[in-house]
């Protein structure tokens, strides 16, 4: 079919009357999820002008953009999480300036059939915030589907397009740094599942092979992204009776963690044990003693997501993109 698809066309292929075809063009409750995001697919494959037809919103939106989180994953998935809100907040000016809405989907992937539907929207392209356990369905999804960008890692056989911090070398500046000031039993502290946190940890061990510093495993710690899980991981440590002087974190709130289990155990920060988070988010320059960490750009993530998402034809798959990524010198490393 051409751009002459007409609307009886749409029904019949679905198998629906005209007036239910309608319907589901215009989102309306009286259709069910199935036959809507059928009928939605096949005008777009049929080049029929439904954004048009239906209503764009309130104000008239240029495009729609879909914010999907996949199953949650570590910290994906979790949009409490003060660094997804500061990347929310990125998106969503990138969408302004290009004249889009942003619709928060409460669909959360589990599989490729999940990613799949969840690409049988009315939006004009998806992002999906995180990769979590869904590389492959992603890679998958990419064979058929070029209307979607992901935020996360770039990982060694990706077929799809992502943005994401350099967390490689994030990890590798922020254990540097401590090494530098004379730091010699380095912990890392985080959860070494997700792409982005095991880079941040390869990054961590490079420093230490650099530094001329052994990697001792009962310095690596498992913290999820919590304040809670990183304070118990801490405790533990200082239980047991490891001795340490520096903390490499794999977010800043597994940093606000361990400053917290420290002070309660009576070591001071950075006098006895130096602490760098990850994120650079508002609470990190307020927090005592403010935290250096490792600063993620999200303003030009935002920007970037949206147009790789916007200017792809959805034929073809854009390239990768890694966003440098800063160390930003506070009180708790003391230097």
């Amino acid at each position: 079919m051409t751009r002459n698809t007409r609307l009886e066309d749409l029904a019949k292929l679905a198998g629906v009357s005209i007036s239910t075809a309608s319907r589901a063009l215009n989102d309306s409750p009286a259709v069910n999820a199935r036959t809507k995001q059928l009928i939605w697919k096949l005008a777009r494959e049929h080049d029929y002008p439904f954004r048009r037809y239906m209503p764009a919103g309130p104000v008239g939106a240029e495009g729609v953009i879909a914010l999907v989180t996949p199953r949650p994953q570590g910290r994906e998935g979790r949009l409490s999480d003060p660094f997804f809100l500061e990347l929310l907040a990125g998106v969503g000016e990138a969408a302004r300036e290009r004249g889009c809405d942003v619709i928060l989907s409460h669909f959360s992937p589990a599989n490729h059939d999940d990613m799949a539907a969840a690409m049988n929207t009315r939006a004009d392209g998806v992002i999906f915030l995180g990769q979590s356990f869904l590389h492959q369905s992603l890679n998958r999804l990419a064979e058929t589907e070029g209307r979607f960008v992901v935020w996360g890692a770039e990982l060694a056989d990706q077929l799809y397009c992502s943005v994401g911090s350099d967390n490689l070398a994030g990890g590798r500046r922020a254990t540097l740094h401590l090494a530098r000031l004379g730091r010699k039993r380095i912990v890392f502290l985080g959860d070494l599942d997700p792409p982005e946190s095991m880079q941040r940890h390869r990054g961590y061990l490079e420093a230490l092979a650099k530094s001329g510093l052994d990697a001792d495993p009962d310095l690596i710690m498992e913290a999820h992204f919590e304040v809670e899980s990183a304070e118990a991981s801490v405790d533990s440590l200082i239980r047991r009776g490891v001795q340490f002087d520096g903390i490499v974190c794999a977010s800043d709130q597994i940093a606000l963690g361990a400053v917290r289990a420290l002070l309660h155990a009576g070591l001071r920060v950075p006098e006895d044990v130096s602490v760098i988070g990850f994120d650079n988010v508002p609470f990190s320059r307020y927090s005592r003693p403010a935290l250096t960490t490792i600063a993620q750009d999200t303003m030009k993530a935002g920007r970037l997501l949206v147009s790789k998402l916007l200017d792809n034809s959805g034929t073809s798959v854009g390239r990768s993109e890694r966003i440098p990524t800063d160390l930003i010198v506070r009180e708790s490393c003391g230097g």
